[in-house]
């Protein structure tokens, strides 16, 4: 095993700065545990909304790899992961998507929990059974602007600096107060990498998504990490935006995990829709006073893509499956009084980004056959069109030779 780490340490040390990875990082089964290993097991991971819980009791499941989590809300109105692992023999406590209970029951041996998790109830198990060392284990939970993230690992990276930079973006939108108008899954046959590589360029955009193309700018500067400040368009939008208290400018963290910035769409445009007029009537917010203010693009690396428009949001969260499979689920949120057939169709509101992600799973798959073949190698990006690609590999890279060295370090401690 370690030889093995060392292996890919010094693959990723000595990539060839500007080109995608080696075939073994997109299709290896070893490379995947891996990167579920030093990342999606011990990270900061987009899991869905406050709005998915919305009354005390309500709790939504979901798998991470291994992992089994339910998130609820408590009696006290808390938002809460919990590993859902019943602590008798294991069984899964929570087997329903979504769901609303009292309390959690397992339904192997019925051992019941209360919604933070401490055991209230384990049948017959004598005198001497202390109950309060039986609770199911806590997972990491955070909340910010409607969002919810949750952390596997038993210590957690802080939250605060993530919280700080996206929450004055976020919270004109309220999205915590919006309801779920909408949702799907696809499952993508490529790997997790794959799919934000796809995500993180439109060089690819006028040649197979022409219904997002009727209001998505295609230029990099929009899409990608660079060039939006010497952009006249982009920065005419951010003024007219934050002097209507929208926070806009184009901000990223330092180790490039995540980033927000709110970007026009095509002139004329408002949504995300055929004619380009919203597809929802009623604001997503009245804390939105002006029209015209584009998308609110926000990325947090492995998890996450978003839009946040005038009229409706739309998060994107992305699951690995397997080396070669990737799960993207998709949800648009409109104002929680917003009523289907009177304030929105829903046909409206989902076609273009139905369209669009079935065609980057079109995509996504093309790529990753065409990976699996002997003869691929590393092939160029392209610095003008492909800036955010190059961005993702980075951040990848350098996370993992951050962690790879960080578990060198402890071993050589140990030894």
């Amino acid at each position: 095993m370690m030889e093995f780490r060392n292996q890919v340490l010094r693959q990723l040390k000595n990539r060839r700065e500007g080109f995608s990875l080696e075939q073994p990082f997109y299709t290896d089964p070893e490379y995947f545990k891996l990167d579920m290993q030093m990342i999606w097991y011990r990270d900061w991971l987009f899991v869905g909304h406050d709005c998915e819980l919305p009354k005390k009791g309500a709790y939504f499941t979901l798998q991470i790899s291994d992992y089994p989590v339910v998130v609820v809300r408590g009696k006290d109105d808390q938002i809460r992961a919990l590993h859902n692992t019943c602590r008798h023999r294991g069984s899964r406590v929570c087997t329903k998507e979504h769901g609303s209970a009292v309390r959690l029951v397992c339904p192997y041996h019925q051992w019941t929990y209360e919604l933070d998790g401490s055991l209230l109830v384990g049948r017959q198990m004598g005198a001497d059974f202390d109950k309060s060392q039986f609770g199911m284990k806590k997972v990491h939970c955070e909340s910010v602007g409607g969002y919810i993230f949750i952390c596997l690992a038993n210590e957690a990276p802080d939250f605060a600096p993530v919280r700080a930079a996206i929450e004055p973006y976020m919270k004109p939108h309220r999205l915590s107060e919006a309801k779920v108008a909408h949702q799907s899954t696809i499952i993508e046959k490529g790997n997790w990498k794959l799919v934000w590589e796809n995500n993180r360029e439109c060089y690819h955009c006028a040649g197979n998504h022409p219904e997002l193309c009727r209001t998505f700018p295609e230029a990099p500067s929009v899409t990608g990490v660079a060039g939006a400040i010497d952009d006249p368009v982009i920065l005419e939008h951010w003024q007219r935006c934050e002097a209507a208290n929208l926070p806009s400018e184009f901000n990223m963290s330092p180790d490039g995990q995540f980033r927000v910035a709110r970007m026009p769409l095509i002139e004329g445009a408002e949504s995300y829709t055929m004619s380009g007029r919203n597809a929802v009537s009623r604001k997503l917010s009245d804390d939105v006073t002006i029209d015209g203010i584009g998308t609110m693009l926000l990325f947090h690396y492995p998890t996450t893509w978003n839009h946040m428009l005038g009229d409706h949001a739309i998060s994107f969260r992305v699951t690995p499956i397997g080396p070669e499979e990737t799960a993207v689920t998709t949800k648009w949120l409109v104002h929680k009084d917003a009523v289907e057939g009177v304030d929105y169709n829903l046909e409206e509101l989902t076609h273009v980004w139905n369209m669009t992600n079935d065609q980057d799973r079109q995509i996504v798959e093309e790529n990753a056959f065409g990976i699996r073949s002997p003869a691929y190698e590393p092939g160029p990006y392209s610095a003008m069109h492909e800036g955010g690609v190059m961005q993702f590999v980075e951040w990848y890279s350098n996370f993992m030779v951050g962690r790879l060295q960080g578990e060198q370090a402890k071993l050589s401690v140990v030894a």
